[in-house]
This record gives structure tokens, sequence and C-alpha cells, in this order.
């Protein structure tokens, strides 16, 4: 073929950094129905004109002048640019800046998702000097610098893409929505207004005698400890946010042989965990993530918890199940109610016919949020004349009595307890659905959470940030009269550190760089 009579495209390379129109598959890869390819970027248009054609058209028909009309799926073929051949036909959407995601020029082509389809239409975008392929969160990231979206809202897309459960999906809706970017916009402006009201005190304030300087001060220090007081109330909220992002982890602990690894199978539906009835089987532990009542759940599996053993590598199995008991959110201390549980002699009993005797091991690691599953139910149906739910009731009033009452409380903690037998399936379902209550109760979820209840803090970074604000609106505080002009940027600074959640101050590489990779490619 004659150059005259290819495609009239302009193939001259120029330099990587210089190409401002990008390209990826937006789709996940693999054989499929439909998989989109998005291009963004000045030369949007040119790719239109590149590599799309009208299903009537010749193969080497002038497209130079041809415009794509916004908004409106056409029906086009998708052709080589070097050679004019037909690689696939599909929906062609042209998004026209700002009006789209990347408030850019935008290009959507909706091909065949196979394999040679893809890489035959990527590879033709490749020999466009003009566009480069897209880096990890490109698109986002300009969406991002041409005001589409916050820092926050970046964050709860990344994080509805990621949702495995129907609470975290609620959640990233409300930060894609901006609920919570407009929350975080109310605590920056009353300290811009609190800041205002001292720089006007500075300006203006040897207008004033020395009681009335001081009652503007203290005027403003009221108005910053409401802000303090109102960043505290989110930063006292147990990680909520934090664990319902990244799944709340639950450890199932308890002695050797008592069904941990039975319960650890049970709930993930599949035979997951090696079951026998020799002790100290479970040497490792076991981690499965799992949707619990519509939350996620981390849940760890671990070796029985003894101390006469000379197994070393059991030790060390141990050693980590201690560990992830310690780090958990909330625990499931699981025992054999055979092994527990013995009926109190008439003539020394005082409260309650039963008694349960808790191994030590158990109680050196009894912390809040803890829980009690009785396996074996099935072999204890009646002690001392008692079976359903009388039994029930006092193996609850026993286990009260078992527990320890911490420093400074009159009683125990009330525990969270249920006896099932996870062999024939007694009691499991009351069992799940209390379990699916207590991990509600430990991120204060309900179905119905409105988006003002949601929590305003899911990441790390926000939580570092808020903290520095009440440091900086604290130290705001402690600046005398005298030094009025020093304490006004502590409020800057803490106005700063708000607007560094949302994107409104944040200017480093790092923080911006860190967010956006974590995001596919053709996002």
């Amino acid at each position: 073929m004659s150059m005259r009579s290819q495609p009239s495209v302009d193939f001259r390379v120029s330099g990587y950094a210089q190409r401002r129109t990008i390209y990826a598959l937006s789709t996940p890869p693999g054989k499929g129905g439909i998989a989109v390819v998005r291009v963004s970027g000045p030369d949007a248009i040119r790719v239109y004109r590149a590599v799309t054609r009208t299903v009537r058209s010749s193969a080497h028909s002038m497209r130079e002048e041809e415009m794509p009309a916004p908004w409106v799926a056409e029906y086009r073929e998708i052709i080589d640019p070097w050679t004019g051949e037909k690689l696939d036909d599909g929906i062609v959407l042209f998004f026209k800046g700002p009006k789209s995601f990347t408030t850019e020029d935008t290009l959507e082509l909706q091909v065949h998702s196979g394999r040679a389809v893809l890489t035959a239409i990527l590879t033709a975008l490749s020999r466009l000097h003009f566009c480069r392929p897209a880096e990890p969160g490109e698109f986002t990231r300009r969406a991002f610098e041409g005001g589409r979206l916050d820092l926050t809202q970046v964050e709860g897309l990344r994080d509805l893409i990621e949702a495995e459960t129907e609470a975290q999906r609620k959640i990233a809706v409300n930060w894609v929505r901006g609920t919570q970017k407009a929350k975080f916009e109310s605590l920056r402006a009353k300290i811009l207004d609190c800041l205002m009201y001292v720089e006007g005190f500075i300006d203006f304030g040897e207008d004033v005698d020395e009681l009335g300087q001081e009652g503007m001060l203290e005027n403003a220090r009221t108005r910053a400890q409401e802000i303090i007081d109102t960043i505290n109330s989110h930063l006292r909220d147990n990680r909520r946010g934090e664990i319902l992002r990244a799944g709340i982890s639950l450890a199932i602990f308890g002695p050797p042989n008592a069904g941990k690894s039975s319960l650890f199978n049970f709930l993930a539906e599949r035979d997951v965990a090696i079951t026998s009835p020799i002790p100290g089987t479970t040497r490792d532990v076991l981690t499965l993530t799992l949707d619990i009542g519509g939350l996620p759940v981390v849940l760890n599996d671990t070796a029985g918890m003894r101390k006469l053993t000379d197994d070393t590598i059991e030790k060390i199995g141990v050693e980590r199940a201690v560990g992830v008991v310690e780090r958990s959110d909330v625990s499931i201390c699981v025992l054999s109610l055979e092994e527990v549980i013995s009926v109190v002699p008439s003539s020394i009993r005082r409260s309650g016919r039963i008694m349960l005797t808790l191994p030590a091991d158990v109680l050196t690691h009894l912390k809040p949020h803890m829980t009690f599953l009785f396996n074996k139910a099935d072999l204890t149906r009646e002690v001392a004349g008692l079976s359903g739910e009388s039994l029930e009731h006092e193996i609850r009033d026993a286990l009260m009595r078992a527990l320890p009452v911490p420093a400074q409380q009159k009683e125990p903690n009330v525990a969270h307890m249920w006896t099932v037998s996870l062999r024939t399936g007694e009691g499991t379902v009351e069992f799940l659905d209390g379990l699916a209550c207590v991990l509600r109760e430990r991120v204060a979820y309900s179905e119905s959470m409105s988006a003002e209840d949601a929590p305003l803090i899911t990441q790390a970074r926000h939580r570092d940030y808020l903290q520095s604000a009440v440091k900086f609106l604290e130290e705001f505080q402690e600046f005398p009269l005298s030094q009025i002009d020093i304490a006004a940027e502590s409020l800057r600074y803490a106005a700063r550190a708000i607007g560094s959640v949302s994107g409104v101050d944040v200017s480093t590489e790092e923080v911006l760089g860190a967010i956006f990779s974590s995001f596919c490619v053709g996002k």
C-alpha cells in the first residue's frame, strides 16, 4: 500500500511527557460482552478521527474534518490508523469538556471484550504520537485537578470500587456524593470565621479598652473550644470508619479442641481449616474475609491456647494467637460446654445450680467486645434437671459469676454468649443473628444509618489532620493577649490541616501520588 492511500494520520514522534492525551482499558481484562477503552485529553477528537469511521464509509475515506456529536452514542467501526484495517465495531461516545469526568474532552470506545480485540485496539492507539498509556489513577487525578472531585470524593470513589459489603458501599457513596466533604468544609469555615474575628481584633483592637480586648479574645477562645469539641467527638469514634472500610477484625480463640476451627469452617461455609480430635491441630493463624450481616469481617482462626506444651511450633502458634486476640476488634472465645460446666451441690449452693470454670488462659485475655460461644451443647442437653431455655439462662448467670469484675466496677461487663452445637447445627441461627448485632454495635452501624450519622473518619490521614487541627486550636487558646498575632498563625495552621483532608491545601506530590496510585490504570 502506498503512503498516499493510507489514512491521513500524523505519526511523528513527540516527547512522552508532552502527550497530554491518555488512554487505557477501563474495564477488567478478559473475555466478556463489552469492554470500555477510555481516552481523555486535548487530542481526543483527533483519536476519534484516527481510529473510528462510520460503518458505511470506504476503507480510505478522509476523516480530517469529521466532528463527533457530544453525548450521543454512535455505532462505528474501530480501525487501525496506519492501515485502515477494521479491528472491531462498537459504540463510540464523546464527552465534550468540561462536562466530562476528567473535565477534558473524553472518548469512550465500547467494544467486544476479547483479548485479541483489545490488544489490537490498544496497539492502534499506541501508534498515535499524541497519545500515551495512562498512569494508575490518572483519569481520576485529572478530575481532581479539574475541580470535578476533591480528595475525599476521590477516596470515596476508590472505596466504592473496592466495596465488598453493603456497609462499605453505603459509606463510600456518601463520600462520592460529597456529604462528608461538606462536613470538613463546615469545620474549616468555622476556623476561618474565628481567624477573621481575630484578624479584625488585631487591626482594630486598639480602639477598644483593655477590658474589652480581653472579652474579645475570650470570645475567640470560646469559638475555638466549640470547634475542638466537635472535632474530638469525631476522633472519639473507636475507629469505626477505618474498621468499616478495612473490615472488622474478628478473632476466634480458646483452649484446644473446643471447636474453633469448626466455627471457622461454619462461618466460611466451606472446609478451610483442618479439624480433628487431636489437640493442637491448628498451629498458625488462618485468615479469611467474610460478609456477616452486610458488614466486612476479617476472620482469624488461632491456635488453641495452652501453656503446658513441649511442641516448639505450637508455642509459636499460641504466641501469634495472643497477638491476634489483642489486636482484634471483636473476639469469640470458644469453649466446650461439657469441659467447663459442673453442677453445684445443693449443700453449698448459694446462687445458681450450675457453675462454669473458665480456663486461666482465657481469663488472661479478657477484653471489651469479647463474646462467648459454648460449643457441643448436644452433649449436655440436660444438666441438674435443666434443659432448653432454663439451662441457657442458668449458663448465662453462671458466666456472669465466673467473669472477673474490672477495677472500679461493681459488676462484671455484660457478655454476649450463645450455646450451640456446630456438629448438629443446634443454636447456630441464633448465634449468627446475635453475632451480626454485636458487630453492628462495635461500629455503631445500622442499615437505616443516615448520611449525617455516617463516620467522618475512614482513613488514617483524616485522623492525623484532625488531630493536628486540635493541637493548633489548643495552641491558639494558650497565647496571651500580647501575642495575638502569633495566635492567629495557629488558627491558619488549623484551617490548613482541615483543608488538607479535602485537598484544599494539599501541595505535596507524595500525598497525592499515594492516593491516586492505588487506583487501577483505567480509572
